[in-house]
């Protein structure tokens, strides 16, 4: 496998057996941003959906649990840091493989850069409520970018322990809130409504499910990991699991939580009036002020953790590019102390300036426009990745010798694959919930999906004819000699 291959001989490999489940699943879970997510965007699924709201999250949970069967099983087998490309390689060719490079870079880059913006906003936001004071958001983004550069240049260990760390504070804070309002028996007693088939069966359900699903981008990142873990056949499994497993669970809870801390029949309204406040206004009740306040530190922390973790997954699949030949060769060089990518970060960290400065330059809007038009994507190409994934499973699977059942490889993807169609359209359809701009801006924006795609194509093409040999060995590693011999190779 190409990420199996020595690194170029002026840099050492990467530091195997870093990290344990756990450390991978924090970098997982801190790029969703449970608290960011929850405060940031519940308050709308709830507004849009109803109070039904926490069973989309659940839905969005199953749907990538299944994913994850098939996915965690074919990482046994190709055993790439590349994930998704070199999966989608081995089961639906080269070109599919180089197109789904492109898009990982696109996907990964555009949900962390605009990420900046929310962090800008996010830190305007704290300073106001809890000093009285208005800072810019502009010094803030940036000074984000050296932070995030800082944290991925040093040890995975380092980031791993950092991300543990803010990952705790920030579900603790939430679960401070759950403890309130279950102490407290909610607004007008608890209530399981929000579960019935009355609550859920409502077109509201559909915009939840594209909240949702947009909520858990990132999470099969554990596999980018693999070269870095402890025993990284059992590591990368569970790490994936424990991951897709938390975030639905505790998503769910905390949204109906929020419910309860309001009542069934007056939280729509609460969520109407003041969504960006529904979450401090809760917590002020049930826990008190002080509580709020920090909320407010903590949900900066919780978007630095998303940062470092976007980071940290994109050198990694940069390094992966750049070992193929796709990439300058530069990038793939590790540093000799600390044991990173530190010349693809510092790519990533010129980039996401770049882009940051054009939005500051354009006068946009740090949330509007530079965080929901640069994450939408990046959402929506994360998405495509995870379905042609799922489609690339059983074709892997067939054309190989292997010992794993039909339920992992053929049935858990197929339902994969339908679901994730199912929502990708959902997410399409409703794209003007999520970036609030006009259909000839949403059109551009989902457009550079299938574009990035092709360009991919065309990529692989060129260098079929000039560099074959790249080409040739893209995303493919030697057979175990069990393989039976393969078909002829889709193009």
């Amino acid at each position: 496998m190409p990420i199996e291959r020595s690194a170029p001989d002026s840099a050492p490999a990467l530091r195997s057996g870093a990290l344990g489940t756990a450390d991978i699943a924090f970098f997982v879970v801190s790029a969703a941003a449970p608290l960011t997510v929850m405060a940031g965007v519940a308050p709308l699924a709830i507004l849009l959906g109803g109070i039904g709201a926490p069973v989309g999250y659940l839905l969005a949970g199953i749907t990538l649990a299944v994913f994850a069967v098939g996915f965690t099983t074919m990482s046994r087998h190709v055993r790439s840091g590349g994930a998704f490309y070199a999966y989608i390689t081995r089961g639906l060719g080269p070109a599919a493989g180089m197109g789904a490079a492109l898009l990982a870079l696109i996907g990964y880059n555009g949900m962390e850069i605009g990420v900046y913006g929310l962090l800008g906003t996010a830190t305007q936001d704290t300073a106001h409520a809890l000093l009285g004071v208005d800072v810019p958001w502009l010094p803030v983004s940036l000074a984000g970018l050296l932070l995030i550069w800082y944290g991925g240049f040093r040890s995975i260990h380092f980031g791993a322990k950092l991300l543990g760390v803010l990952l705790i504070a920030e579900t603790g804070i939430l679960a401070l809130l759950a403890a309130g309002v279950l102490f407290e028996g909610g607004a007008h007693g608890l209530s399981l409504a929000s579960f019935t088939p009355g609550h859920v069966l409502v077109p509201g359900t559909a915009v939840v499910l594209a909240f949702a699903f947009a909520a858990f981008t990132g999470f099969e990142s554990t596999v980018i990991y693999r070269r870095e873990a402890r025993d990284p056949d059992r590591t990368v499994p569970r790490a994936t699991y424990a991951a897709v497993g938390f975030l639905g669970l505790f998503y769910a809870f905390v949204v109906w939580i929020a419910i309860q801390s309001f009542g069934d029949a007056e939280v729509v309204a609460a969520a109407g009036s003041d969504p960006a406040g529904l979450f401090f206004t809760a917590i002020t009740s049930y826990v008190g002020g002080w509580a709020a306040d920090t909320m407010h530190v903590l949900i900066v922390t919780s978007v630095l953790a998303s940062l470092l973790a976007f980071h940290n997954a994109i050198n990694r699949y940069v390094l992966a590019l750049a070992e193929e030949g796709v990439l300058p060769k530069a990038l793939a060089r590790v540093h000799p102390r600390h044991g990173s990518p530190h010349l693809a970060g510092a790519a990533q960290t010129v980039l996401g300036a770049a882009v940051v400065l054009a939005f500051a330059a354009a006068g946009a809007d740090p949330y509007a426009q530079l965080l929901l038009w640069v994450n939408t994507p990046g959402m929506l190409g994360l998405l495509a990745l995870q379905l042609l994934a799922a489609l690339a499973i059983p074709l892997y699977f067939r054309r190989f010798g292997h010992q794993e059942g039909v339920l992992r490889t053929v049935v858990a993807p197929v339902v994969a694959a339908v679901l994730l169609g199912t929502a990708i359209v959902l997410v399409v359809t409703h794209l003007d919930l999520f970036t609030g701009a006009s259909p000839t801006v949403n059109t551009v924006l989902t457009a550079l999906v299938p574009v990035v795609f092709v360009t991919g194509l065309g990529l692989a093409r060129r260098l079929r004819r000039r560099r074959p040999e790249i080409c040739a060995r893209f995303g493919t590693e030697p057979e175990p000699e069990t393989a039976v011999p393969p078909a002829k190779e889709p193009a």
